[in-house]
């Protein structure tokens, strides 16, 4: 079977350049600079209507850790609801407890309200206590995958761990490597982990269109550069799908 590819994306235009590029999924995310939240209602609704990539939406409803309120937890069910409404294929989960544990009831909360849709938990996964404990967890709830660095830095350095991770999960549930993902190591992160899906953002920078530039003035942190922004890159996606094509995975 082909290799995987999912893209994580934080506008429509990335959605676009993912599906041309020729990746198979797209995860839908708002502030990847903070590790990704929830994406608009109306981002969710332009997404859905882009044709060629299956879409899933992060539920992650702040930046921050993954110990989560009860408001909050009514909150993501709520954006699951929506993702469903929108004609969305699955959404991205993951809460924890204070001791690094996984939040089961919260988990299996967002679960019911995504039956039928395709669930996979995220790199939440990568700050817990006990990784095959959890895995275990995560098969019984009927997650069908997880999004981990295998508890490292890069998914590279993490290797090892996802090869470990995947062999326990054997056809139960699927790890796919994410976290400094590139065209240069795509295929031997998988070869490493003999996982047979990945995770990449894709992106470079753009400049702004706006001729007229006020210096001196920020939106958000100090110094930030307005006048440009991360977006996917149609060509990244699609050097990382050749790679990983390469390869031949049982």
């Amino acid at each position: 079977m082909k290799p995987v590819l999912e893209v994580c994306c934080g506008d429509i235009a990335s959605v676009r350049a993912a599906a041309a590029g020729g990746a198979f999924r797209v995860e839908l995310c708002s502030a990847l600079g903070a590790g990704g939240v929830t994406p608009s209602a109306g981002f969710m609704a332009a997404a859905a209507a882009v044709d060629g990539v299956r879409k899933h939406a992060l539920i992650r409803p702040r930046e921050g850790d993954f110990v989560y309120s009860a408001d909050e937890v009514e909150a993501m069910r709520h954006d699951i609801s929506l993702a469903r409404t929108l004609g969305l294929d699955g959404v991205v989960i993951g809460a924890l407890c204070h001791d690094g544990s996984i939040d089961t009831d919260t988990c299996n909360a967002l679960i019911e309200v995504a039956e039928g849709m395709s669930v996979t938990f995220h790199r939440a996964f990568d700050l817990l206590k006990s990784p095959f404990e959890a895995l275990e967890q995560l098969i019984g709830m009927g997650v069908d995958r997880i999004l981990t660095s295998g508890l490292a830095a890069t998914a590279l350095d993490g290797s090892e761990m996802l090869r470990g991770l995947q062999k326990a999960a054997g056809d139960k549930l699927i790890i796919m490597p994410g976290c400094g993902v590139k065209p240069g190591n795509a295929a031997e992160i998988l070869r490493l982990s003999g996982c047979r899906e990945i995770h990449a953002s894709a992106r470079g920078s753009i400049a702004s269109e706006m001729t007229y530039r006020r210096t001196g003035v920020s939106m958000g942190t100090p110094g930030t550069d307005e006048y440009s922004r991360m977006t996917t890159d149609a060509s990244e996606v699609r050097a990382i799908v050749e790679a990983i094509e390469s390869l031949q995975i049982v």
